[in-house]
């Protein structure tokens, strides 16, 4: 498949080169000016040889295996006319498997290793068929394409219009991909309601989904109480923002209003590689040094700290999103414009004055911006939590002790052999649905404050 693509790239580069020079040469022979620029001639034969083909590809991708499938059955009832449909699904699924391995037992009967080696050699012929079919489609549509170029052929008006239809169907895309995830976890959660209540689950304080195996433990079908786990996510996130909006938007004033270009050019990428380390090395940060240094301060201070606790992972998510705030923040006050600034200096305020009663108030929206990107990032954080606040789902406000947070507890009741019929697993999606409630409202909120404050700077 990689050969074909290539092929039919180099293909349509050839096309497109070739497209240019004659409608190049068109202008020049008949000393009239062509309605489009020969580049547009060139994309139009371009873009026109590689989509169709590219989307014929995709289709034979998705239905090869069907086809694949058939000839495999059809092959198997003529060798082994005497087994019946479930004995033959059985062989098949075996043969894909040796298929996949690229592994054949000695053991194998020696009838089945035939069957094997005669669907190799269809599952290859048909690929190299349709290689070569494609090859030539690719030809004969550069070929048609290279006949309509004329001095009056509307080439820019035309991929235009292809452009704008590809973002549309790519806008479309992403909604759909929106509204099948919205779509799946509301069913999923509404299967987890026919099962628990969802007044236990919205207003429940206990948190333990598990079945229980005795009468006399949490209950019979396990506790399914949110609010410890939203208390949880909600404490983490709220230490990680104590330490991640006023660190990141100090530094990024101080980046954009008072840092010579040279200690700007070297601090600026400094602060944003925090950004690209994995969040599992923070955890193992987070767990193996800053969660001891919180227990053992805590035991010099006379405090009681757990293992696990709600502030380590707190502060190290902090650390990990102060990149957020301060490289969007930093973006956003440079982008004021410097005429506000110049305003403020004309009238006596000084630097300091002019950043926190012009320059700041001119980038709210922007600052908003970061903060709720900071903020739905900590939500969504997992790796840390596990690894520093720990799993077990306790209902309380001490950040010294250790909680869960929604996206842990999706994961945890995820991982593994599970049955999606029961309401432990169905939780997770009813999980999720209530994690992407409280978002959806959290953005609604910052787009009001975000859209007030950028009509009176406008």
């Amino acid at each position: 498949m990689t050969l074909i693509i290539f092929l039919i790239l180099f293909a349509a580069v050839f096309g497109y080169y070739i497209a240019q020079s004659k409608a190049a040469t068109i202008s020049l022979t008949q000393g009239k000016k062509l309605n489009s620029l020969p580049i547009y001639h060139g994309l139009y034969v371009l873009t026109l040889t590689v989509l169709p083909l590219l989307l014929i590809i995709l289709f034979w991708m998705l239905c090869k295996g069907y086809f694949l499938d058939k000839i495999l059955f059809s092959i198997l009832e003529n060798e082994f006319v005497n087994l019946n449909f479930d004995q033959i699904n059985l062989l098949a699924a075996k043969l894909k498997n040796m298929y996949v391995s690229q592994l054949v037992s000695q053991e194998t009967d020696p009838n089945l290793i035939r069957v094997y080696q005669e669907y190799l050699l269809y599952e290859e012929n048909i690929s190299i068929y349709f290689n070569i079919l494609v090859f030539f489609l690719s030809i004969l549509i550069i070929f048609f394409l290279l006949k309509k170029i004329k001095l009056d052929f509307p080439a820019r008006k035309k991929i235009e219009r292809l452009l704008t239809i590809v973002f549309f169907l790519a806008s479309i895309v992403a909604v759909l991909t929106t509204v099948g995830i919205i779509s799946s976890l509301f069913f999923e959660t509404v299967r987890f309601f026919d099962k628990i209540n969802p007044l236990d689950f919205l207003f429940g304080l206990e948190w333990s989904p598990q079945t229980a195996i005795r009468s006399d433990q949490v209950a019979a079908q396990g506790a399914f109480g949110i609010i410890p786990l939203l208390v949880g996510t909600l404490l983490t996130t709220l230490i990680a923002m104590f330490v991640a909006v006023p660190f990141g938007l100090m530094s990024a004033i101080y980046l954009s209003e008072y840092a010579h270009p040279r200690t700007r050019a070297i601090i600026k990428p400094a602060l944003e590689i925090l950004a690209g380390i994995p969040t599992v090395v923070y955890g193992f940060f987070a767990a193996i040094t800053v969660a001891p240094f919180i227990r053992d301060l805590g035991d010099l201070l006379g405090l009681e700290v757990a293992s696990e606790s709600a502030l380590a992972a707190g502060l190290v998510m902090g650390i990990m999103i102060i990149p957020f705030v301060s490289s969007m923040s930093d973006d956003v006050i440079t982008a004021v414009p410097r005429s506000l600034r110049e305003g403020s200096w004309g009238l006596g305020a000084t630097r300091s004055e002019t950043i926190l009663q012009v320059v700041l108030p001119a980038a709210l929206a922007g600052i908003v911006g970061s903060v709720l990107l900071a903020v739905s990032r900590a939500i969504g954080e997992t790796m840390i939590v596990v690894m520093a606040a720990g799993l077990a789902a306790n209902l309380t406000f001490n950040p010294l002790e250790a909680v869960s947070t929604v996206t842990v507890q999706i994961v945890t009741l995820l991982v593994g052999d599970q049955e999606f019929d029961s309401a432990k697993t169905l939780a997770a999606f009813a999980l999720g649905m209530t994690l992407f409630f409280f978002t959806l409202i959290l953005n609604v909120i910052a787009l009001a404050f975000v859209k007030r404050y950028r009509e009176v700077y406008e």
